[in-house]
């Protein structure tokens, strides 16, 4: 049998995603994003963005527009996803239509922002249902964004919904909520990570996505000429948050955060060891170098082997006939 299907078989098998969701609004950014993936391949996706990340005014041109883009033969990979706006704006069912009606097949996913709770969203995901599905789609994955007060009380419900793939947190959003309470270095590193109601968020939304198999993707880095600090910034994420994806906004971004998610090369061949030598003892328990291993560990680097593979990072032969 195979891993995936030996070490997940009381389960579901977890979303594995990329760990870069880069977001591009205007037309210059989304066809330069494009291009950027065409060159290093796969290892991020793109959203593009019909809310706050685009100019108002022209909401349907640029609805049409990225519909367009997302079917064209650029989309080469099929990791292009789109921010609609928010399920209470006039503008929602408008881009769902019209992104559906050019690319609901080649639709990666469809980035639901500023939910008001559970309520709310799955409200909205009965329009997107309907209208996907009207253009050929069923089933269509989705993320949400999590920056209101209900949404994260309603975090572990959300999380649960066989539709949603991935909570992203809002922090610009979710800080302004408090209304001052939150001082605006909260916004930022270091104060992102240290005070006590945007870490709370924080952890609240990574937890409800491991407790479902979904993907936490942590929130923007506004510096985008400091590329260490978006480096140290999904690092962080990463090792005190549980974070396996993470928000860019420029095209600067893309790499660092690729990196700094990425598991170490050496974690890589011990997982690739470890692995090796369950499958010789079908998946039954092995000892190596001294330690004891069954499939309980054998999920964890299972995920090792997975996360180097979405990072493009070189695997050793045998690791790569099991994937």
């Amino acid at each position: 049998m195979h891993p995936s299907e030996v070490l997940f078989q009381d389960k579901h098998k977890p979303v594995t995603l990329p760990v870069c969701d880069h977001y591009a609004g205007s037309e210059k950014l989304m066809r330069k994003s494009l291009a950027l993936q065409q060159e290093i391949g796969p290892l991020f996706d793109i959203t593009f963005d019909c809310e706050d990340g685009a100019a108002a005014g022209n909401e349907k041109v640029h609805a049409q527009l990225v519909g367009a883009l997302i079917a064209s033969e650029d989309n080469r990979f099929g990791r292009v996803g789109a921010r609609v706006h928010d399920p209470a704006s006039d503008f929602f069912e408008q881009d769902v239509t019209l992104i559906c009606e050019a690319a609901a097949e080649r639709l990666a996913y469809l980035m639901v922002p500023k939910a008001a709770n559970l309520k709310d969203l799955k409200r909205a995901l009965t329009v997107i249902d309907k209208i996907a599905r009207a253009h050929g789609r069923s089933k269509l994955p989705v993320h949400v964004l999590i920056e209101t007060h209900g949404a994260l009380a309603d975090a572990n419900a959300i999380a649960a919904l066989p539709q949603v793939e991935s909570l992203s947190f809002g922090i610009m959003d979710f800080v302004s909520a408090h209304y001052g309470a939150i001082p605006g270095n909260a916004m930022r590193s270091p104060g992102q990570f240290t005070h006590p109601l945007v870490l709370r968020a924080k952890l609240e939304i990574a937890a409800a996505c491991h407790a479902h198999g979904k993907v936490p993707s942590h929130n923007v880095t506004t510096e985008i000429k400091d590329s260490s600090l978006v480096a140290s910034d999904a690092t962080r994420a990463a090792a005190e948050c549980g974070y396996t994806r993470m928000w860019s906004i420029h095209p600067d971004q893309i790499k660092p955060i690729i990196k700094a998610m990425a598991p170490r090369s050496s974690e890589v061949h011990e997982a690739a060891q470890i692995l090796i030598e369950a499958q010789g003892a079908h998946w039954g328990p092995i000892q190596h170098h001294g330690k004891l291993h069954d499939r309980a560990s054998y999920r964890y680097y299972w995920t090792i082997l997975q996360r180097a593979k979405l990072g493009g990072m070189p695997l050793p032969e045998a690791a790569a006939a099991l994937l």
